[in-house]
């Protein structure tokens, strides 16, 4: 049986079915069309679990209700109660702004609430129109108790391989170390941590999650929409007034002092990074976010921000600047007083390189520069690119052919860092908090290779990644009271290896040439089951392969692909498209724009199972694996937003006494 929406006005019991509930007659407002945390119980009646909306003990979000009157009437007062008790704090009135509500919808809020106690909490708004009729309805939400661990860690390190499943790992493994007689040569280095669990990824309106609710729960424990992170949904169309949720850095900096680091090879705007450092309903909204990051790095104790992204820190005045007032927002009235934060301003000519200078930050504008970072150096910014940072194979190529032009110098941005040097220097910069820190360190061109089903470049990027769980692992080695986590947001593209190519690379190139299609390119060339064999990547001294055109290459294939021409072959040049973030300048002359300019010689056309331009994402579960304090914790299977609970489990443990435990033990030379 569906779940029913229970609602009820003036003492008469109101049932409908799913969202046909907003539109029946039976339902004449005063009517309540969300109540916010969203639970199970306000929109179908059911108050069993699994609970929808959890907490921290002390961790803050706001309540919010949108509720339309009778025709005529007007909403003139509104009351948020818990458990039968009327929650203190002014209760703010903004007309909701979406399509399809009635004249004098309004959305009522009441901004950065708390509670301390444990347990399933019952939410009621009470409303009342012009004409004294009233409106009441429940929902609910949980105060997560939380049993801190006895030795907690005062540094968490978060990496997320942005789009990784199963299968980017497992492709990485076999380039980086092969395959010999059935078993793997090495593992990865995330492979080698102790703990490993799968992860649920749905958001909270749909199966398939995008990477900013993928990344929000994570930062926040709890689901948001689709192109949203750090919020939930609401009813007006104002990007930064959405219901917030308190972020692990914001959280951990208020209650302990703790700094936060933001560490990405995309665009520093995007949604994973964003996630963690800021609050929208539009995760497209750059000028905005990053302002945001600037703005609110009192509350969120931000110290470190490196990855692509400087067109949004220039001022719209200035060449590469990507600021504009349609991706700007502000902060309104309401949550700028509740929260503590500035409201900000629609201020496109704003030049916040300079303000994050003139506020402390160190500022590096490419590798050898980054490089060069003092020890003891407080604060780091770190802008690489204009937009999202070049993929591992384009920098890789340019560090071995120093001398002759490549796709960076193509982009304009000839040294960029590896993810691995930006993550060792990030954690120098946060280890100088004696108190701690949070870091998010995100592989991002995972997805966004995968989306592009550019194989060879999603699988490099994964190597990268990986270089920087290794990195990552041997500061927690160096420092016991650290929590490393590496998992994903999502599995994007359905990626798989379908098993290798049964003919040599020169075979390849000729038949790729020959213009006659799947007779050339697929029949005698995808080599399945015992004709895949075990494919080798001679690997150089940096640590990438020389080369992936090898004979009897891995070949992989998509499961929710767009339409694409392939040849097999490693590709010359990336695409130049949305994917590789918010453009600036026309596209660059000769690199392709969609799968459908690329590979084009071969006539081997792959027809998509979406109509979309380039490959997306899916509802795989992703994997997670943990080292370092109390990694023990993370096996089994889990929802996204667990998480997020039990590393807050472990970064509230006694700090203290793990540090004097600690000393002790290395006094007596005896490693605990």
């Amino acid at each position: 049986m569906k779940r029913m929406f229970t609602q009820v006005r003036q003492g008469l019991l109101v049932l409908a079915v799913g969202a046909a509930a907003a539109a029946s007659p039976a339902n004449a407002a005063p009517f309540v069309s969300r109540l916010t945390p969203p639970s199970a119980l306000f929109s179908f009646g059911d108050a069993s679990p699994p609970i929808i909306s959890r907490f921290l003990p002390g961790q803050r979000f706001d309540l919010q209700a949108t509720v339309s009157p009778d025709a005529g009437q007007t909403i003139v007062a509104a009351e948020f109660q818990v458990d039968g008790v009327t929650v203190p704090g002014s209760v703010s009135f903004t007309a909701a702004t979406v399509a399809g509500k009635p004249p004098g919808t309004v959305v009522v809020s009441l901004r950065a609430c708390a509670s301390s106690v444990a347990g399933l909490h019952t939410l009621t708004l009470n409303a009342t129109q012009s004409d004294s009729l009233t409106v009441s309805t429940n929902g609910n939400f949980e105060i997560q108790a939380i049993r801190p661990t006895i030795y907690g860690a005062k540094n968490v390190i978060i990496l997320i391989g942005d789009g990784m499943g199963i299968a980017q790992r497992t492709a990485a493994r076999i380039m980086l170390n092969g395959v010999g007689l059935g078993k793997a040569n090495a593992p990865l280095a995330m492979d080698s941590f102790p703990t490993h669990g799968t992860v649920r990824t749905h958001s909270l309106n749909s199966i398939v999650t995008d990477s900013s609710p993928g990344a929000s729960c994570y930062a926040t424990g709890n689901k948001a929409n689709n192109n949203q992170h750090g919020v939930f949904p609401d009813d007006t169309t104002d990007n930064g007034d959405n219901p917030r949720i308190e972020s692990i850095g914001e959280f951990l900096h208020r209650t302990q002092g703790r700094s936060l680091g933001i560490v990405t090879t995309t665009d520093v705007f995007d949604s994973t990074p964003a996630a963690f450092g800021s609050h929208t309903q539009a995760r497209a909204a750059g000028t905005g976010i990053i302002d945001e990051f600037f703005d609110e790095r009192s509350s969120s104790g931000l110290k470190v921000l490196l990855g692509g992204g400087r067109k949004w820190f220039l001022p719209n005045t200035t060449a590469g600047s990507g600021r504009t007032t349609t991706t700007d927002y502000v902060v309104p009235a309401d949550v700028s007083a509740a929260w503590g934060v500035p409201a900000g301003a629609l201020d496109p000519a704003r030049d916040l390189l300079s303000e994050f200078v003139a506020d402390g930050f160190t500022y590096v504008p490419d590798a050898t520069s980054l490089d060069a970072v003092p020890a003891g150096t407080q604060k780091l910014l770190g802008l690489f690119n204009l937009s999202n940072m070049n993929v591992a194979k384009d920098k890789i190529d340019k560090r071995r052919n120093p001398g002759t032009p490549g796709v960076v110098d193509d982009f304009g941005f000839p040294d960029q860092p590896m993810l691995d040097e930006m993550a060792g220097k990030a954690l120098e910069v946060l280890s100088q908090n004696p108190k701690g820190f949070v870091a998010l360190i995100e592989g991002g061109s995972i997805d966004k290779q995968a989306h592009l089903m550019d194989s060879e470049r999603w699988i490099i990027d994964t190597i990268e990644f990986d270089r920087a769980i290794a990195r990552c692992r041997q500061f927690a080695e160096c420092n016991p009271g650290t929590l490393v986590i590496v998992t994903a947001d999502h599995e994007c593209a359905g990626a798989n290896i379908i098993g290798a190519s049964r003919v040599t690379h020169a075979q390849l190139v000729a038949r790729a040439a020959s213009g006659v299609g799947a007779a050339q390119l697929r029949n005698g060339v995808v080599g399945t089951l015992d004709q895949a064999g075990f494919p080798y990547y001679p690997i150089d001294d940096d640590g990438y392969p020389t080369t992936t055109d090898i004979d009897g290459r891995m070949l992989i294939g998509y499961a929710c692909n767009a339409d694409r021409y392939e040849d097999w072959i490693t590709n010359l040049l990336p695409m130049q498209n949305a994917s590789h973030g918010i453009a600036t300048t026309p596209p660059l002359p000769g690199y392709p724009q969609n799968p459908l300019q690329r590979d084009t010689a071969g006539n081997f056309l792959i027809t998509g199972q979406i109509q979309d331009a380039i490959a997306t994402h899916t509802a795989s579960d992703i994997v997670l694996s943990a080292y370092g304090r109390h990694a023990a914790l993370f096996n089994g299977a889990m929802d996204n937003t667990d998480v997020f609970f039990r590393v807050m489990r472990v970064a509230l443990g006694d700090v203290t006494v793990t540090r004097d435990i600690l000393q002790n033990a290395l006094n007596s030379k005896a490693i605990p």
